[in-house]
């Protein structure tokens, strides 16, 4: 082959794969968009969140909230009351301590181990988050003679611990089922189990009488921003410390010859 003339195969892998890298890589403007997007919704969480706060301080319930109450109590049905029973159950000590312990156990088992790591820190992060702000709001729970309340907490009303865990820890495996597994059965089954629990908590809680809707909804927002901000965690501390990096080749050095 002449040496003035390129390798056929070699040059159509290469386009190729340029091709293929500029397929999969998004456009500036597009990029600029979804980040624009994204950070608004942001915006709008932290400020909806901040004012909903601010209102559950000074209001122990809303007209709308037990409208939103008594109408899911209206629900008779006892398969939807086991169902209900059953989404709450997790969020409840002692479970609620056990299963982010067994779940970062199975990962690390896995060699998952930042992953280990980084759901710990959801499932500690959010509870801990949700007593401080419990404590500074101090709303009290949904009175008995108000709505049917099914079990007394002794603990404050807003935000819903319950909603705010699963919405962070759930809400963090379903995002690691998401980039690490494969399309696949299993896959699916799990995106819909974690996607199932972060959804129905919500309407649990106020099935129970054990929260105000209001209080489903501020939950619902800070449970969001924390699992927004451990993805961006745990993603950061992946890239640095549990990503091999290319060591760079010193030209200067000649290759050894193999050894007979």
């Amino acid at each position: 082959m002449s040496p003035d003339k390129p390798d056929k195969p070699i040059e159509k892998a290469q386009q190729a794969a340029q091709n293929a890298a500029k397929a999969a890589s998004t456009s500036a403007p597009r990029r600029r968009y979804r980040t624009v997007v994204f950070q608004g919704a942001l915006i709008a969480a932290s400020s909806t969140f901040a004012f909903l706060t601010l209102l559950a301080k000074t209001t122990p319930f809303f007209p709308l909230d037990l409208q939103i109450t008594r109408d899911i109590q209206l629900v008779s049905n006892p398969a939807f009351a086991a169902l209900m029973t059953a989404i709450s159950w997790p969020g409840f000590p002692p479970q609620s301590f056990v299963i982010p312990a067994l779940v970062a156990a199975l990962l690390y088992g896995l060699g998952l181990h930042w992953e280990a790591v980084a759901a710990l820190i959801v499932a500690v992060t959010s509870s801990t988050i949700d007593v401080l702000i419990k404590d500074l709001i101090q709303r009290p729970r949904p009175a008995a003679d108000l709505v049917h309340v099914l079990r007394i907490l002794n603990s404050y009303s807003f935000p819903s611990g319950h909603v705010v865990f699963y919405t962070a820890f759930f809400g963090f495996l379903f995002f690691l089922a998401f980039v690490l597994l494969k399309r696949s059965l299993r896959r699916t089954a799990l995106l819909i189990f974690f996607g199932v629990q972060v959804l129905l908590v919500g309407a649990s809680r106020i099935y129970s009488g054990e929260h105000w809707a209001s209080d489903v909804a501020g939950a619902y927002l800070l449970g969001s921003l924390i699992l927004v901000a451990n993805i961006a965690f745990y993603r950061w501390g992946k890239s640095r410390f549990f990503v091999a990096k290319a060591q760079p080749v010193d030209s200067s050095e000649k290759p050894k010859p193999p050894r007979a």
